[in-house]
């Protein structure tokens, strides 16, 4: 039996915040907002604002603590159980919205997201990445229930640094990119079609509109361009992760969650290292020069990284061994179409480096 959870109602577009009120009041009368320290700063006045218009009372604004561990979210349950707060505002990037939504799960109180940056589409999907207090990846937590509401709002994602646009780029693309490495010849059901045209519409309008978005953010102002793009990270990756039921990620997201066992590389953003992770799938693959080369110059047109170095310019070879080693035990390298070895991902790595070198 296949379960898909879809968020309740999802608001998209300039202003989009001004629901909120509207959409906190048909879910309960007092609300937590937990979130990222400088989500919270961000966004308090408005939050407060709409919530006041429609007499629902803000109990508090909580950090999440900077991780989505365990011990987070437990410590989150017990603040909203305490405030008697009856529905979460989780605002800020994909961290922060995992730690809500599995606080909802534990609680059993609706969420409502609010992405600060559009760095995934942890926003609109029923499922947390957990980590270790300490950073390390621990595991993928299925959720079963979608957020209540979602509000994208791109004057609000305008502002943030480009950085965070590009993470978002990296882990769209991936939904093509890992869902065509895996799904191959196979026959699909009808989900699993589904889930691949949305992968495929992600990268299309990637391919079209990002360079364009990115011009948005760096000028700090929402655009139909930019509206295009985050419709692709939140809504059509979104769809993606949903249909396939989550099991859509491959060797990208295998290479990022080696990354995290490095404290250099660790902190450097999910989309980002998948973004590089990318181009190494296409080279296990034994794509063409020629592909690669096209992935590489829409990489670095949406400000993706492209060689090791642009992540963490000081590794050492033992630091290289050790994203390497935990890369290729990763849980997602297992869905790979054939036997990812340390030697093999070593070699995808160093092709894609010298391929970035020679286009440069």
């Amino acid at each position: 039996m296949q379960q898909v959870y879809f968020p309740a109602r999802v608001v998209r577009g300039a202003g989009a915040i001004n629901q909120l009120g509207i959409l906190a009041a048909a879910l309960g009368k007092r609300a937590v907002v937990l979130g990222g320290k400088t989500a919270l700063e961000g966004t308090s006045a408005l939050i407060d604002a709409q919530l006041a218009a429609v007499g629902v009372v803000k109990c508090a604004d909580v950090w999440y603590g900077g991780e989505c561990s365990e011990t987070q979210i437990l410590r989150l349950a017990q603040a909203v159980r305490t405030h008697a707060a009856d529905v979460i505002i989780v605002v800020g990037g994909g961290k922060a919205l995992d730690t809500g939504k599995a606080v909802g799960l534990e609680t059993s109180r609706p969420v409502i997201t609010l992405p600060t940056i559009a760095a995934t589409c942890a926003a609109v999907t029923p499922l947390t990445i957990r980590y270790h207090d300490d950073g390390h990846f621990r595991d993928l937590y299925p959720l079963p229930v979608a957020p209540a509401a979602v509000i994208i709002d791109s004057d609000i994602l305008a502002t943030a640094p480009l950085r965070w646009l590009a993470a978002g780029l990296g882990d769209t693309l991936a939904k093509w990119y890992e869902l065509r490495a895996i799904s191959g010849d196979r026959d699909v059901t009808g989900f699993g079609a589904s889930s691949m045209a949305n992968s495929q519409l992600c990268y299309q309008q990637i391919a079209r509109f990002g360079a364009a978005a990115c011009d948005a953010v760096r000028q700090r102002q929402a655009t139909p361009a930019l509206d295009q793009v985050l419709d692709a990270v939140f809504l059509f990756a979104g769809l993606t992760s949903l249909m396939s039921n989550g099991a859509h990620a491959a060797a990208a997201h295998a290479l990022y969650e080696g990354f995290t066992v490095c404290d250099k590389t660790r902190a450097y953003g999910h989309g980002l290292l998948v973004g590089f992770g990318n181009l190494c799938l296409l080279a296990l693959e034994g794509r063409s020069d020629e592909e690669l080369l096209e992935a590489i110059a829409l990489a670095k047109a949406c400000a993706i990284p492209t060689s090791l170095a642009a992540i963490a310019p000081t590794l050492t070879p033992e630091e290289n061994a050790a994203i390497v080693n935990a890369a290729v035990t990763a849980p997602d390298m297992g869905n790979m179409p054939h036997v990812v070895t340390c030697e093999t991902l070593r070699e995808a790595i160093h092709r894609v480096e010298r391929l970035v070198i020679s286009a440069c």
